[in-house]
């Protein structure tokens, strides 16, 4: 689809909604999700000739420069942010769709780069080594994100459905 989009405006417009989505996965939240999204278009925008002419695939090498936005983002920022002054008034804040689903709670759950090897590997499809790459880790620790996250997330899950039976890894074995 994206191939024969030439125009970086056709382009946006056929893969914005997909690009959010993919966002929203990787912060845990639509307007962090939508400032990601702004960024790494606006950087791509000025180069678009130049990504579509080395990459095969344009909407891939944007998903790749999102979750390494996104990372390095989290390893810059700290992650208290202290005030002088309580705000006096809640701001109105919509709904997120998402916010009862267990799955996506337990998601928003981890720590940014098990988040990030999960979104990577589950929703991109990307192989461990792709993985590593992307996000500048070895590729022993993808594996041991990915396995922590996964512990995690079953642990949360059945919990969460009110699950008395032991959580099982692939092979039928009782994890804790």
């Amino acid at each position: 689809m994206t191939g024969e989009l030439t125009d970086f405006g056709e382009f946006v417009h056929a893969s914005l909604p997909g690009l959010l989505r993919y966002g929203h996965a990787l912060t845990g939240n639509p307007h962090d999700a939508a400032d990601l999204v702004q960024t790494v278009l606006e950087k791509i925008g000025s180069r678009w000739a130049h990504v579509q002419h080395k990459t095969g695939d344009p909407l891939a090498y944007i998903r790749r420069s999102m979750a390494n936005a996104h990372v390095s983002r989290w390893r810059r920022i700290k992650r208290e942010n202290l005030v002088a002054d309580i705000p006096d008034t809640q701001p109105h804040v919509p709904a997120d769709p998402f916010e009862h689903e267990p799955l996506w709670q337990a998601l928003r759950g981890l720590p940014p780069r098990q988040r990030a090897v999960m979104v990577l590997r589950y929703y991109e499809g990307l192989s461990e080594v792709e993985i590593a790459a992307a996000l500048s880790i070895s590729q022993g620790t993808v594996k041991s994100q990915a396995s922590k996250a996964i512990a995690t997330l079953r642990t949360k899950l059945a919990v969460g459905a009110g699950e008395a039976r032991p959580v099982q890894d692939s092979e039928g074995r009782e994890t804790s």
